[in-house]
């Protein structure tokens, strides 16, 4: 950055860094739980513990100093909507390390017990949850819209993985009770992995709100709202 910058840009890049970091940390994390489910080796998600602590240190920082900006800086326009956009990022990105952790849990169930049927759509869910992440927040930095609008589009095809995932898993329950603590644990993973898709959906019409001043979070109410009723020009008796 020009060493000649004002403090108020230096804050603004401060605040860019803090969350390309914690998503950084979000996409390990995602990566290593998956990663154990697949191998079944319960060492590969040791750290996400670790990992969630950082990310919730970097949750504190994120809003401290976004609040100092806003009591010091008193920022308007563009400006402010990007510290309002930065602090929900944030949010949202440490509820995905809480989600993470979660998976992790169900994980470790299921590798004290046999492979319920092979992985297939889970693994392929948490690639583009990992991705929305990972797109959001370059979305962010780039101030792209359209790579924003991208990740939103995403979401759909995650939610299709859910659902697949379980009409499949509610069959093997069915079919035979025993498989049922395996199965659940596997639809508690997918519902996460949906989860976090809905988190990176959310930095994405954040990013939105941001560049454009345009808030798409509800599309269909948007589209429902009745038309402002004109004053009437009639003459009154």
């Amino acid at each position: 950055m020009d060493k000649h910058a004002r403090p108020f840009d230096k804050g603004l890049e401060e605040l860019q860094k803090k969350l390309v970091h914690m998503a950084a940390i979000a996409e390990t994390m995602i990566d290593k739980a998956i990663g154990e489910l697949v191998t079944r080796d319960e060492h590969v998600a040791d750290k996400v513990p670790e990992y969630e602590d950082e990310l919730n240190r970097s949750q504190i920082e994120v809003d401290e100093l976004a609040l100092v900006l806003l009591a010091t800086q008193q920022p308007v326009a563009r400006d402010l909507r990007f510290i309002v956009a930065a602090t929900k990022i944030n949010s949202d990105l440490e509820r995905i390390g809480d989600l993470v952790v979660n998976i992790t849990e169900n994980v470790r169930i299921l590798a004290q017990q046999p492979r319920l049927k092979p992985l297939i759509d889970i693994p392929r869910m948490a690639d583009l949850a990992r991705k929305m992440v990972r797109e959001s927040v370059q979305a962010f930095l780039g101030e792209d819209p359209k790579l924003a609008q991208a990740v939103i589009m995403n979401d759909d095809e995650v939610d299709g993985l859910k659902q697949q995932i379980l009409r499949e898993l509610l069959t093997y329950m069915i079919a035979d009770p025993r498989t049922v603590e395996r199965a659940l644990a596997l639809i508690l993973i997918s519902r996460h992995l949906e989860r976090i898709a809905d988190h990176a959906t959310n930095i994405a019409q954040d990013i939105i709100y941001m560049v454009q001043g345009r808030d798409v979070r509800h599309p269909k109410t948007a589209r429902e709202k009745p038309p402002t009723e004109k004053p009437s020009t009639e003459s009154q008796p």
